[in-house]
């Protein structure tokens, strides 16, 4: 278990009414665009401001925001990108998920952007290098949606050998494939044998949840996706309520009845973003700001989810626990 902090910066319809002020000719315009919802990124949103106030911006004095949620419907970043570029923003940021990355960096080429990723953003296509991204684009990647071995691994310690094992997955993810190829890989390893579920909306989701019943599955892992992000009690309610041990990618799982969590601090990516927005208001380029990487992956176990399921936790497991809820 690596316990390092976070590298420090070098620091529904999606069309809503903004929430923050119109902007003035003198005061700069941030588009935050986000494939999750703002019910679920309240403290996310907080720490970009926390982030944005310690480079000199607050919200309303001398920059003004403007948000756009996607609420876990990626089809519908595109034309929440392109009315950003239209609004001519001073930076654009591409946070909540590899897709509203995908679609910031495919909106404009001349707009410096800011991205919040859980994959390579080298691979995707947003930069050249970490050190050097050379082109409109810096931001972040949590490596979250490289863990699933990891998590996989950790459930398997908890909830035992050779259990039936659902896997939650969103098959719109731009990253869906390989994380998929990577949880059977991992199954193949650990001899854990895996029902698929797959969800990209509601009526979706409620037909995996069947699915999982139906299939009997004695454990869950939910695959790191935003949209699962943004209905996160559905399915903290629906593992309570079939009393599956169940892993997720962040602690707000965890904080919120969740079992165990595994992955980075996603606060910590929120307000290292909100870090360098400031500094490309005042001049800096994208190009010279590296990509910032965790070096924490935090594990967290909630006790009282364990003892309601019946559930001891070993002590080895506890004893690498970053944080326990009890």
């Amino acid at each position: 278990m690596r316990r390092r902090a976070f590298i420090a910066g070098v620091a529904g319809v999606a069309l809503e009414a903004p929430t923050a002020l119109r902007a003035q000719p003198s005061m700069p315009l941030i588009g935050f665009m986000s494939g999750r919802s703002p019910e679920d990124s309240a403290h996310l949103v907080a720490a970009f401001r926390e982030g944005l106030s310690e480079a000199g911006f607050i919200e309303g004095q001398n920059v003004s925001i403007e948000f756009r949620w996607a609420r876990g419907k990626y089809d519908l970043l595109p034309t929440l990108a392109a009315d950003l570029v239209v609004r001519k923003v001073a930076v654009l940021m591409g946070v909540g998920g590899d897709p509203s990355a995908r679609a910031a960096k495919t909106a404009t080429s001349m707009i410096p952007i800011i991205f919040g990723v859980g994959g390579d953003p080298i691979a995707a296509g947003l930069v050249e290098s970490f050190s050097r991204p050379g082109r409109n684009a810096t931001g972040y990647t949590l490596w979250t949606n490289e863990m699933e071995t990891k998590r996989l691994g950790l459930l398997r310690e908890l909830a035992g050998a050779g259990l039936s094992t659902g896997i939650l997955q969103n098959p719109s993810n731009v990253l869906a494939a390989v994380q998929l190829r990577e949880i059977e890989a991992a199954a193949r390893a650990f001899e854990l044998p895996i029902s698929i579920a797959k969800a990209s909306n509601d009526s979706e989701l409620q037909l995996a949840f069947s699915s999982l019943v139906r299939e009997q599955v004695r454990a869950l892992l939910v695959a790191a996706d935003p949209y699962f992000d943004t209905r996160r009690e559905q399915i903290v309610g629906f593992a309570a309520q079939n009393r599956l041990p169940t892993i997720y990618q962040f602690r707000e799982f965890a904080l919120a009845g969740g079992l165990i969590s595994y992955g980075p601090s996603i606060t910590d990516g929120y307000r290292q973003a909100g870090r360098y927005a400031g500094q490309i208001l005042k001049g800096v380029k994208p190009a010279d700001l590296p990509v910032l990487q965790p070096t924490k992956f935090e594990l967290v176990i909630n006790l009282s989810t364990a003892k309601a399921l019946g559930l001891t936790i070993p002590p080895t497991l506890l004893a690498r626990a970053d944080e326990v809820i009890e």
